[in-house]
């Protein structure tokens, strides 16, 4: 067996131990205030895991994404794939978002759910005023590149790699001294990634048993009907997904998936997308799509196309106007969604941010903001499959752009190549390629 398969088996075989671990610890410390603390020292291991992945997360995207865009040539072959990204990325938003209110509207989770609602004045201590237009717009750009990789603001980081990209492919061979400086550094990365990802089991240990240790197992019974209709939307977006994939990859579609499984476990364990952006990496070069571009479009997909984290924001908006019997018309959703297509961009990087986002919604369209204490509860919970959706719409979309691009190999099946913990995989893949 790889070392892949190993890796992959012992993030299950910990998503399992860890469960029961938890489990055992919320009966043995029926303390809510002990078991916090109990939940806290468990989960130290995942809290070090994530520091690491955000540690190298800005050198990484840096590296890769300015090596990319060097190799492609020219700005115009930069904005060419650009525009294809963002085209893929605008469309899998309005689906997601639409699928969200749709699921949510036949299902109707919030609809006599039996619970206590709370009271409508009630604070959630989220800030709802961060996410207009003119604040997005203006926070896409960095004060300061130092700034941005210190606060891991990966959209920032986007903006600034193409520019210092772009100068360097202008310079052509004044600039190959630093180009091949910089694909060193990303290669290091690569590198240390590899001995960072051997830890992704403990965490993954340690974080489904310190979530369970507090939440306890019967929240999930509580909220069932929430958290199942919300997973089966999931698996229904997971298959419109494939589906899209299918018709510009066929049947390779599959041999992606297959070859993801190991970072959307992991992003599903540790509910952060974040977690699984090095391995997609890897991923999606042994599936044949050029580093080139998929170290292009990747970065752009962590900021313009999470695809889980919108579909969540209308289903949980409409799950709460369910639970206080508010009626929307059609019109009010159709101006929300649009709304949320604009706030729910650059969201990545910022803490609970999907939670933000809706409360700011439930702001402007006169919803009782404090509905959001029903779903904070399991928001873990949901969170998981959240992540794990993004990772599979962002290699799906850095895959297409490549087949677009005419950027797309044969697959490398053999997934010891590149593993973790062995040898970098190039940066670079032959130009002359076939679907």
């Amino acid at each position: 067996m790889s070392k892949k398969s190993h890796i992959t088996t012992y993030i299950v075989i910990a998503m399992i131990l860890g469960g029961l671990v938890g489990y055992a610890c919320h009966t043995a410390f029926p303390d809510p205030r002990l078991a916090k603390d109990v939940a806290g020292y468990i989960s130290i291991v995942t809290d070090v895991f994530l520091r690491l992945i955000k540690m190298i997360i800005a050198p990484l995207v840096f590296s890769t994404l300015v090596i990319g865009i060097a190799h492609m040539g020219d700005a115009s072959t930069v904005g060419r794939v650009g525009v294809k990204a963002l085209g893929w990325f605008i469309t899998a938003s309005l689906v997601s978002l639409t699928l969200g209110l749709i699921m949510a509207t036949l299902m109707q989770p919030g609809s006599h759910i039996g619970l206590p609602l709370p009271e409508v004045g009630a604070a959630t201590n989220l800030k709802t005023n961060a996410f207009t237009l003119k604040d997005f717009v203006a926070h896409t750009v960095p004060r300061s590149v130092a700034e941005a990789m210190a606060n891991n603001e990966i959209l920032q980081i986007v903006v600034f790699s193409i520019f210092f990209g772009t100068a360097l492919s202008a310079l052509g061979e004044r600039g190959a001294r630093m180009a091949g400086v910089i694909e060193d550094l990303a290669q290091v990365m690569l590198k240390i990634t590899g001995a960072v990802m051997w830890l992704a089991p403990v965490a993954v240990f340690a974080a489904i048993a310190s979530t369970v240790t507090t939440q306890g197992l019967g929240i999930l019974l509580t909220f069932a009907k929430f958290m199942g209709s919300f997973y089966l939307a999931l698996i229904v977006l997971w298959g419109l997904l494939t589906l899209a994939g299918m018709v510009f990859l066929g049947k390779r579609t599959f041999t992606l998936i297959r070859l993801i499984r190991e970072p959307f476990l992991l992003s599903f364990s540790t509910a952060s997308s974040e977690a699984a952006y090095p391995k997609l990496l890897e991923a999606l070069d042994r599936f044949g799509v050029n580093r080139k571009i998929s170290s292009f479009v990747l970065p752009l997909g962590y900021s313009f196309n999470l695809d889980g984290s919108m579909m969540y924001c209308t289903f949980a908006v409409l799950f709460i106007a369910q639970a206080y019997d508010i009626h929307l018309p059609l019109g009010t959703q159709i101006t929300m969604l649009l709304l949320l297509m604009l706030t729910s961009k650059g969201m990545a990087g910022v803490p609970r941010a999907s939670l933000v986002v809706i409360a700011a919604t439930l702001n402007q369209f006169n919803m009782p903001e404090a509905g959001l204490l029903l779903i904070m509860g399991v928001d873990q919970f949901l969170d998981m499959g959240r992540s794990a959706t993004n990772a599979v719409g962002n290699s799906i979309a850095s895959a297409v752009v490549a087949k677009w691009e005419g950027q797309l190999a044969e697959s490398t099946l053999d997934e010891g190549e590149g593993g973790i913990g062995g040898e970098p995989v190039p940066l670079h893949k032959p130009d002359a390629v076939h679907a």
